[in-house]
């Protein structure tokens, strides 16, 4: 038995399924992965003129110090993530659980919000980094969190700024910034994700000694916050992990698991048709 087919024999008698999923599953939607400071600066050559990396632009300091190059960066992503259509994987996904009785919950490190949009409830989502589509104030003057709809960022691509008017904070002006944690991050309001966070740990109780399948697809090992998050459960819970990546797809001794070398996509099509 090869292991697609161990895959489906294992999801054909799942009771619960856990999904999990980092910056591999939006791939195959057109999504950029960020993988290296090559691969981030593909995306953004004006980041490469500047000598900054993902990880020194994804720092909230940016936001008081130069907010137009911090805007044309999340503003860019914002439009991006609104424009992308989410791929079959992520339907395929809504059909299989639906057939488990809905019974299943998304932890997900991407702040994209292509889960909600592919018609994953809100309620079984859990952002750990995270939503662009939420914001909150860069001070921050409140735990405040808003959602940032009806606001379009305009972006010069050329000069690499965004365009007034860029978002200000609802309660006192000063500029607004995604409810997204970033790197050296103190001033991230929380509240939102401890929320979702408290209804993954009861969902995870409610279902202690059912069947539970975990589904983690395109995991870094970067910041593997989605990888040992995956086995961490399952050695807890018990169940078995299916780990999805055309790269980083060995699974721990400790961990009862599945690998599958291969993108989100190829993979979700093998084991859900």
């Amino acid at each position: 038995m090869d292991y697609t087919d161990r895959a489906k024999e294992v999801l054909q008698t799942a009771q619960a399924v856990l999904i999990t999923a980092g910056a591999g599953m939006g791939v195959d939607s057109g999504l950029p992965d960020f993988r290296g400071d090559e691969g981030f600066w593909r995306a953004y050559p004006h980041a490469k003129k500047l000598g900054l990396s993902f990880e020194d632009l994804a720092n909230p300091r940016w936001f008081k110090l130069e907010p137009h190059l911090a805007w044309a960066f999340y503003g860019h992503r914002l439009n991006i993530y609104r424009d992308t259509k989410p791929h079959q994987g992520f339907y395929l996904l809504r059909e299989f659980v639906k057939g488990k009785q809905d019974n299943y919950f998304v932890y997900t490190s991407n702040v994209d919000g292509q889960f909600q949009k592919a018609g994953f409830s809100e309620s079984r989502v859990i952002e750990v980094h995270g939503s662009i589509h939420f914001l909150q104030c860069s001070m921050p003057c409140s735990d405040d969190i808003w959602s940032a709809e009806g606001i379009r960022i305009d972006v010069d691509m050329e000069t690499f700024r965004a365009k007034e008017p860029l978002p200000r904070c609802r309660n006192c002006g000063r500029m607004a910034r995604p409810n997204i944690l970033m790197f050296g991050d103190c001033s991230w309001i929380p509240n939102r994700t401890e929320k979702q966070q408290a209804n993954l740990y009861s969902w995870l109780r409610l279902n202690r000694g059912k069947r539970l399948v975990i589904i983690e697809i395109g995991a870094g090992v970067a910041i593997p916050t989605v990888k040992l998050f995956g086995e961490m459960t399952c050695r807890e819970y018990g169940g078995n992990l299916i780990r999805i990546n055309p790269r980083d797809y060995n699974i721990p001794e400790s961990v009862s698991g599945i690998p599958l070398p291969m993108g989100a996509l190829e993979a979700l099509r093998k084991i859900l048709i």
